[in-house]
């Protein structure tokens, strides 16, 4: 691949393959506590008293400030002067923020205790506990927000230290460790023998349940410090003022971000409709997965009996199962892209991804009317079968692996290699900017879904059978408007050896 002469790609020195794999390893630790976030915290918060119907309001405020946060993040680190790096300072204070957020989070049942919630056993008492779930909703937005701080810099990162190895590879390289970051998390969350290995962590008002995320999102801190090591130590970015690149000092402030938006490189916008048109529909699975197995599968309820918020349980320790599997393909599927770029081109590619999680959200929809329909009102049944239900909805989530494989890492590699084309200097603000496509379609689906379920009656179904639709129209329109990139302009020239 050719850079642009001057560009903060090109003036970046090669490194070796292995530390290039290495230094995205913060991307594992960031997944590892948002897959758990992904799989457990809707769940979870419904069981403190926050309604079905406005469990996905919680996901508000982190799209929100990650609309400011994405874009000002890219471009401050874009202009970053420290002699650590432009991108490293950022990941590191994102970073340290996530694991306060994650520990607020585990403990948000002891410390509403604490501020005056009931003093009821949790063994015994089902009602809300508001001060539990308040701190646990300010935990879940300040994690949204670190989140987004962390991930733009670091795919920027990948960006700039791609060399000889391509953007391609950067990007499936980062798309892999979220692969692993994920079978991690999702197995952590599948997993009921925390509170049997960490007995401690059980108490008068975090019963099994609770002690089960606890431990989960302990380790997570654990793990998230470890990767954040690892890249940093590999990651030896040169400083900006060594290198051979000018970055005009004029457009550095805060409002300058959105003055920015007017310079993106030539078929930014197309790309920005496609993906924000992907995770429209990618969004309700996203929010309500575990969820649904929980309700529509075994036919639980958080608010209900404690038979009814047994069997929600179990629905969605086998929801986050069903992750894991997708997140095992999803893995396997970042391997293949590479290839699949070079044959088909990264757009049809995209637009593959997109059908297929249309006829995957069609399968969602028709499979929760039938265990709708065939269940008799009985939760032991409900629980014991039938099987080909479960089976089928395990083998939905495993198949969503392969679509948001693409989704993890196609629409990031067009943009790298636009802002390439560009002259490569504002990585950082693309990647940003890319991010407001995503956050975008999550603040219309976190107000609108509870809405539009409850038009239709209560459950999911309803915004499923919407984001089937949503992925269709992705499909063709990605197909009409997505950019022509050369199918060797994302190749990467020594990844394939990997395989």
């Amino acid at each position: 691949m050719g850079y642009n002469k001057g560009s903060v790609v090109g003036s970046q020195p090669d490194i070796s393959l292995l530390r290039f794999i290495f230094t995205g390893m913060v991307a594992g630790g960031v997944q590892y506590g948002w897959a758990l976030q992904l799989s457990l915290l809707t769940p979870y918060v419904q069981t403190l008293g926050l309604p079905h119907s406005l469990a996905s309001i919680m996901w508000l405020c982190g799209p929100i400030a990650g609309f400011v946060v994405g874009p000002t993040v890219g471009l401050w680190s874009d202009r970053c002067k420290s002699s650590f790096g432009r991108r490293r300072p950022f990941i590191l204070a994102g970073c340290l923020i996530i694991c306060i957020a994650v520990l607020v989070i585990g403990f948000s049942s002891d410390i509403g205790t604490a501020l005056g919630d009931t003093k009821e056993n949790c063994s015994i008492y089902v009602g809300p506990r508001w001060k539990a779930a308040l701190i646990y909703v300010v935990g879940f937005w300040v994690l949204d927000f670190s989140n987004n701080a962390v991930q733009g810099p670091a795919r920027a990162m990948m960006a700039d230290l791609s060399g000889k190895h391509g953007y391609s590879a950067g990007n499936i390289i980062y798309a892999g460790w979220m692969a692993f970051g994920n079978i991690l998390g999702y197995s952590s969350g599948a997993s009921g023998g925390w509170h049997k290995w960490f007995p401690f962590l059980l108490t008068k008002s975090c019963c099994e349940d609770c002690a089960n995320l606890k431990g989960a999102f302990l380790v997570a801190v654990v793990f998230l410090g470890l990767c954040l090591m690892v890249t940093l130590f590999c990651a030896k970015e040169v400083p900006l003022s060594e290198l051979d690149v000018e970055i005009s000092e004029e457009n550095s402030g805060f409002f300058s971000v959105f003055k920015a938006f007017k310079n993106l490189p030539a078929g930014m916008p197309q790309v920005l409709v496609v993906t924000c048109l992907t995770w429209l529909a990618w969004f309700p699975f996203i929010l309500y997965d575990t969820d649904w197995m929980g309700r529509e599968i075994y036919h639980g309820d958080p608010s209900g009996t404690k038979a009814e918020i047994d069997s929600f349980n179990k629905g969605v320790q086998e929801g986050a199962f069903g992750l894991l599997l997708n997140s095992i393909l999803l893995g396997i599927s970042s391997i293949l892209l590479e290839p699949m770029c070079r044959k088909f081109s990264t757009r049809v590619v995209w637009v593959i991804g997109n059908f297929t999680l249309f006829l995957a959200m069609v399968a969602i929809t028709v499979l929760s009317v039938i265990s709708t329909n065939s269940y008799t009102g009985s939760i032991s049944a409900a629980v014991s079968g039938p099987e080909g239900i479960k089976i089928g909805a395990l083998a939905i989530f495993t198949a969503l692996g392969f679509p948001l494989a693409i989704l993890f890492s196609i629409p990031f590699a067009s943009a790298a290699q636009l802002a390439a084309n560009a002259g490569g200097t504002n990585q950082g603000l693309c990647t940003g900017v890319l991010n407001v496509s995503i956050v975008v379609p999550q603040v219309i689906i976190a107000l609108g879904a509870g809405p539009w379920d409850a038009l239709f009656g209560k459950g999911n179904i309803p915004a499923f059978a919407l984001a089937a639709a949503l992925a269709l129209v992705g499909g063709f329109v990605g197909f009409a408007i997505l950019p022509k990139l050369s199918r060797n302009s994302l190749k990467s020239s020594s990844f394939g050896s990997m395989h």
